[in-house]
C-alpha cells in the first residue's frame, strides 16, 4: 500500500506517535552510535529523525515508496541518503548496513516476506534486522481500536486492519525466521501521543491517511457523524489527553553468508 496523503497530514494522524515509538524501537534493536543504519518505509521521517540523532545523517539511509514522504524526509534530514522505492526492491548492495529497521511498515508491504528478505539481504553478517507494527489483535493501539470499535457499532462487518501482516503477536518474528534470520526475539514496545482535545483526535481521520481514514471516506455523512460520536463517547469529553499504544516488535541477527 502506498500512501497518497501529504506529509503534514500523516504527521497529524500517525506521526505524533513516532518520537516515542522510534526511541523504543531503536533501544530494542540495539541501535547505537557508529552503526550504518537503514530505515525501510521511512514515511516523512519519524524513525529517521531518531537514527540521525544517534548516528549522524551521513550514517543513515532511508527509503519510502511515496515520493512526497521521501521528499519530506530528505528535506528534514539533510545529508541522509533518502530514496524513493518499495521495501521489496531495496537499491543497496548486499551487507550495506549494520542494522535495518522498519517502523509501522510491514503491514503495508506488497509482499512482506520478500520485503523482510530484502531487509536481511542488505544487512551485514552479524547485523540486526528489526521491525514493529501496532497491536491490532489485542486492542493495544488505543487510537485505532477506538475508531474501529465505533465503526463496528455502525457497520458490524467492517473489516478493520487486524488482518494485516504484523498486527498479531508473533507474526513479525515468523517473517524474520522465514527470511533466515537467527536468534529471533520478539515482544512489544510502547508509545504515546498527546492530543489537545477531541477535535485534535478526530480531524486527522478525515484526511484519509491509511486504511482507517480511507474507510471513513466511504461512509455517507450521517454514518461519519455516528462514528465520530462513538469515538467521542469513548474519550475524555473536554481538554487535552494522552493515548497509549503498543506495537509488536521482533529482531533477528543476520547469519554468516555461505
Amino acid at each position: 500500500m502506498q500512501f497518497v496523503a501529504s506529509a503534514e497530514h500523516y504527521d497529524r494522524f500517525m506521526g505524533r506517535y513516532a518520537p516515542t515509538l522510534a526511541v523504543a524501537l531503536c533501544d530494542a534493536a540495539g541501535v547505537a552510535a557508529g552503526m550504518r543504519v537503514l530505515d525501510v518505509g521511512c514515511g516523512p521521517g519519524g524513525l529517521t529523525h531518531e537514527l540521525v540523532a544517534r548516528m549522524g545523517a551521513e550514517r543513515v539511509a532511508a527509503i519510502d515508496p511515496a515520493p512526497q514522504f521521501a521528499e519530506a524526509c530528505r528535506e528534514r534530514h539533510p545529508g541522509a541518503d533518502v530514496r524513493v522505492g518499495p521495501a521489496e526492491e531495496l537499491p543497496w548492495e548486499d551487507g550495506s548496513f549494520d542494522a535495518t529497521l522498519a517502523q509501522l511498515v510491514i503491514a503495508f508491504m506488497r509482499d512482506p516476506d520478500r520485503g523482510v528478505r530484502e531487509m536481511a539481504r542488505v544487512t551485514r553478517p552479524g547485523g540486526v534486522v528489526a521491525a514493529c507494527m501496532w497491536d491490532l489483535h489485542e486492542s493495544g493501539m488505543t487510537m485505532l481500536n477506538t475508531f474501529w470499535s465505533a465503526v463496528r457499532e455502525i457497520v458490524p462487518d467492517a473489516g478493520g486492519e487486524h488482518r494485516r501482516p504484523g498486527t498479531a503477536r508473533g507474526d513479525i518474528a515468523a517473517h524474520l525466521e522465514r527470511a533466515g534470520l537467527q536468534d529471533v526475539e520478539d515482544g512489544d514496545v510502547g508509545a504515546r501521543a498527546e492530543y489537545a482535545g477531541f477535535d485534535d483526535f478526530w480531524n486527522p481521520f478525515t484526511f484519509a491517511v491509511g486504511p482507517a481514514g480511507q474507510f471513513l471516506r466511504t461512509l455517507d455523512p450521517e454514518r461519519q457523524a455516528a462514528v465520530r460520536e462513538g469515538c467521542r463517547r469513548a474519550l475524555p469529553a473536554d481538554g487535552p489527553f494522552a493515548l497509549e499504544a503498543r506495537a509488536w516488535f521482533a529482531r533477528g541477527t543476520m547469519p554468516a553468508r555461505a
